[in-house]
């Protein structure tokens, strides 16, 4: 069943959205709807708090790095058993990747919105202005004719006749318009940040009255009833994802804990319906994978800030160590990657023996930015696949090689713009890794 969704976005990043976001889902979820729940992009921790607050799985929704028929795969995932659809965008509503020769795929929330049909429902932020705001609705409103916005909401609202002048200011400008209501300025109501984005959801101090509380701050300030009129199906038929990513072995151990958390819901489900059969492990709690597993997939996540910990554990260093040594297939994506390697240097210059599996050494001592999508063509035949074979991918983090050996490496890389950026990764035997996130298969 195609059941009918929106896309929240802002005009810019910082407009508040994923608070409205995480209060419009919570409020819903205590009326008792049966609320799904998307994140447009490759974000790992906004999801996770998605899903706390809805008790459901986020999936991701990624035009640039997923083949169309995927997207329409995890979309019919989230319509089943669901009443109603909401989808946070990232960034800006037209901010996406540079793509030669169009922005059909290019990652922007606009992209998705054109894609499966979803009304967009804007989250401006006033702050600072009054009608002003008009121009920018208007603006936003009227800059792609395929791109649909139904409704606006806003965001830091002051005090006396602010929500007035916005509102009548805005009914001027866009008439068709639905004005949504206001939120008020909540300087008491946010999430900690850390050097990827917000703190996981699973470490928040207070995550139940965290959105108790935005669902109240919604539930008072924004009119939900007319928001959820406003959903539409998406436009493509209910279809069954295709497997992102082939499934590393038949019987797959992963890591999964908050030093490894960073791992696409889509892809493990993927690999469920492909036949695999998934087991989980904690590395932090020194557990090792499965004597009977022929892989381990260790994802990303902060191993940099529990690095002394690992390097502790012998039940887990030993067991992937032996996992390895007979000949299980075992990878790892950005943090798997720095964990598969030698040393961890971490942010206090403090280095951390790891499990020595590729000849690799990582430092957080001095962190510099590496982010953007990537295709990915695999340079040898492996468990990923054939030589040649293509992948979209992304890369975030702040890690810095300090050492490598680079004479087998993974992939050949481009970036979104298509520029070679030349190689990633290493692979020695049955053991490979990359600081890169894969997500899906790339069309032939």
């Amino acid at each position: 069943m195609n059941v009918p969704g929106f896309i929240l976005a802002a005009p810019a990043s910082g407009s508040g959205k994923t608070l409205a976001t995480l209060g419009i889902l919570r409020a819903l979820a205590r009326r008792g709807i049966r609320v799904a729940s998307a994140k447009v992009g490759p974000d790992y921790i906004d999801p996770a708090f998605h899903s706390a607050a809805t008790g459901r799985p986020c999936l991701n929704l990624d035009t640039w790095a997923m083949r169309p028929a995927t997207i329409a795969g995890l979309a019919a995932d989230l319509s089943r058993d669901a009443e109603l659809v909401v989808a946070e965008g990232v960034m800006g509503l037209f901010d996406g990747a540079m793509v030669p020769g169009g922005v059909e795929r290019d990652g922007s929330t606009a992209a998705l919105a054109r894609l499966t049909g979803w009304p967009v429902i804007l989250v401006v932020n006033v702050k600072g202005q009054a009608a002003s705001a008009a121009a920018t609705v208007r603006g936003f409103a009227t800059h792609d004719p395929r791109v649909k916005i139904d409704g606006v909401i806003f965001n830091n609202v002051g005090m006396g006749r602010h929500l007035e002048i916005l509102t009548e200011s805005t009914r001027a400008a866009v008439p068709s318009l639905r004005i949504l209501g206001g939120i008020p300025k909540t300087p008491n109501l946010g999430v900690p940040e850390r050097h990827l984005g917000l703190v996981q959801a699973h470490e928040h101090p207070d995550l139940p009255g965290f959105l108790d509380a935005a669902a109240e701050l919604i539930s008072t300030h924004i009119d939900l009833d007319a928001l959820a009129a406003l959903a539409h199906p998406a436009r493509f038929p209910a279809a069954s994802a295709p497997c992102p990513l082939p499934p590393l072995g038949q019987r797959i151990a992963v890591a999964r804990d908050v030093a490894f958390a960073f791992c696409y819901p889509a892809l493990l489900e993927g690999w469920r319906r492909a036949g695999a059969e998934l087991s989980f492990f904690s590395p932090l709690a020194d557990e090792a994978p499965g004597d009977g597993c022929d892989a381990v997939y260790l994802p990303g996540g902060y191993p940099e800030l529990h690095a002394a910990k690992l390097a502790a554990n012998a039940a887990f260093l030993d067991g992937v160590r032996g996992a390895a040594a007979r000949g299980a297939v075992v990878f790892g994506e950005c943090g798997g990657y720095m964990t598969l390697g030698e040393v961890l240097t971490d942010a206090d210059g403090v280095d951390h023996r790891m499990l020595g599996l590729l000849p690799l050494s990582t430092s957080f001592a001095k962190r510099r930015l590496h982010m953007g999508y990537r295709l990915a063509r695999l340079l040898a035949d492996g468990p990923l696949g054939k030589a040649g074979a293509p992948f979209r991918a992304h890369e975030f983090h702040y890690a810095a090689i300090t050492a490598e050996d680079v004479a087998d490496p993974l992939f050949a890389i481009r970036d979104s713009a298509g520029t070679d950026r030349g190689t990633a990764g290493i692979r020695r035997g049955s053991v490979c890794g990359s600081f890169m996130h894969l997500i899906d298969r790339d069309e032939p």
